[in-house]
């Protein structure tokens, strides 16, 4: 293996490990779970660009140090900051720069175009890319990997997109992986932010593949050895460190049948009332825990997650980044409701597990409300997504998934 080199001066957040024709990126920020910095987004970003101009790069791996991939943003250090009152030189709340409010949000917008172009680009690349999960993988770490052509599980890995607990909404292109799972999973994972082990992850689709972590070292050398692109060809390489893997017990996808009855309903109140119906006939636990899930979420999360998904059936990858867009600005805004200050709150910093979300109850969100969400933002400096030519379309985004 040669050895591992810094892609950044500011503390080696991102490693390069340079093996003939592959190049490994490994987060390293392992202490906080490997969550992205601004800086660590477009450095990848460059990263990618540069190995998709070369013709001697045929693959790219993505590793995390440590025991996650990617937990998403680093959260509850700037939270702590804001409550306090500190103005650090740079606060990062899921991707979110803010200097004492969200007076600031234009900053926020910078980090998720820039983090949103890295999806796009991943989502259409034209070489493969191997994402290897042996850990936990949310939020910006499940942009970072699913759209990827192969997605490693491990019996370490825990995937989840708990955006709902904290007054966002799963991004990072989630409303068009998630709305292409199998039947209404993605709706189901979504909106509760349901934890999936790595035998799950490969049996609704978000990992392609199962490797015992003993056997990784074993792969990625075999991996780095490959002169060529093919995906055929590495696919065959990660067949013969792959095993097959079994669902435990009463898993979620034995209860397929209940997820698709309730989570195909119309509204958020319809998916509700159709789980309360399923407990009535049901003492199974994780049909209360769902609805309790739902419960303790924010209304209006809730509410733009449903519609976000069931918009991303029918729109391509692009077409879901720059909707996510428009919606997160909107949010870092404040401009419906300041749930996501207050869920980072109760969950992160207070650790109260009791945010008081505003509006508080689903009858008290109009449509002409969750339609604000989705509109354009109402501030003459501010402009949609751009996205970068491509060479190839979304047709590459879609042989993925």
């Amino acid at each position: 293996m040669a050895p591992l080199i810094s892609a950044h001066d500011d503390g080696d957040q991102v490693l390069i490990d340079k093996n003939l024709f592959v190049r490994t990126l490994v987060l390293n920020r392992p202490r906080q779970l490997n969550a992205l910095s601004y800086q660590m987004i477009s450095k990848i970003l460059e990263l990618f660009l540069a190995y998709e101009k070369d013709d001697s790069v045929k693959l790219v791996i993505m590793k995390g140090n440590g025991r996650a991939f990617c937990s998403g943003g680093d959260v509850a250090a700037v939270v702590h900051d804001i409550i306090r009152g500190k103005i650090p030189p740079s606060w990062l709340v899921y991707g979110i720069h803010i200097y004492g409010s969200l007076c600031n949000w234009r900053l926020g917008a910078k980090f998720f175009h820039e983090e949103y172009v890295l999806n796009y680009v991943m989502a259409t690349y034209s070489k493969p890319q191997v994402s290897i999960l042996n850990g936990i993988v949310m939020g910006g770490g499940a942009g970072a990997s699913v759209h990827g052509r192969f997605r490693i599980a491990t019996e370490n890995s825990v995937f989840a997109m708990p955006e709902t607990a904290l007054g966002l909404f799963p991004d990072v292109g989630a409303s068009y992986f998630l709305s292409r799972l199998p039947g209404f999973f993605g709706e189901y994972v979504g909106l509760t932010g349901a934890r999936l082990d790595g035998a799950k992850m490969l049996a609704c689709g978000i990992a392609t593949h199962f490797v015992p972590s003993e056997r990784l070292p074993s792969l990625e050398a075999a991996l780095h050895k490959l002169d060529s692109g093919d995906p055929g060809i590495i696919s065959a390489v990660v067949d013969e460190y792959s095993v097959q893997t079994y669902l435990k017990g009463k898993s979620m996808l034995h209860m397929f049948d209940i997820i698709n009855r309730c989570f195909s309903r119309r509204t958020i109140e319809e998916i509700l009332s159709a789980l309360e119906r399923e407990a009535v006939k049901s003492s199974d636990d994780w049909i209360s825990s769902t609805i309790q899930s739902l419960q303790k979420a924010s209304p209006t999360s809730l509410k733009i997650t449903l519609r976000s998904i069931r918009e991303g059936r029918v729109q391509g990858v692009g077409q879901c980044l720059i909707r996510e867009y428009r919606m997160v600005c909107h949010v870092i805004r404040g401009d419906i409701s300041r749930d996501f200050v207050e869920g980072c709150r109760a969950i992160l910093l207070d650790k109260d597990k009791n945010p008081k979300w505003e509006p508080s109850r689903l009858d008290q969100l109009n449509e002409s409300m969750i339609e604000r969400c989705f509109s354009k933002v109402d501030d003459k400096e501010w402009e949609d997504l751009k996205l970068p030519a491509r060479p190839f379309n979304t047709a590459c985004a879609l042989a993925k998934l």
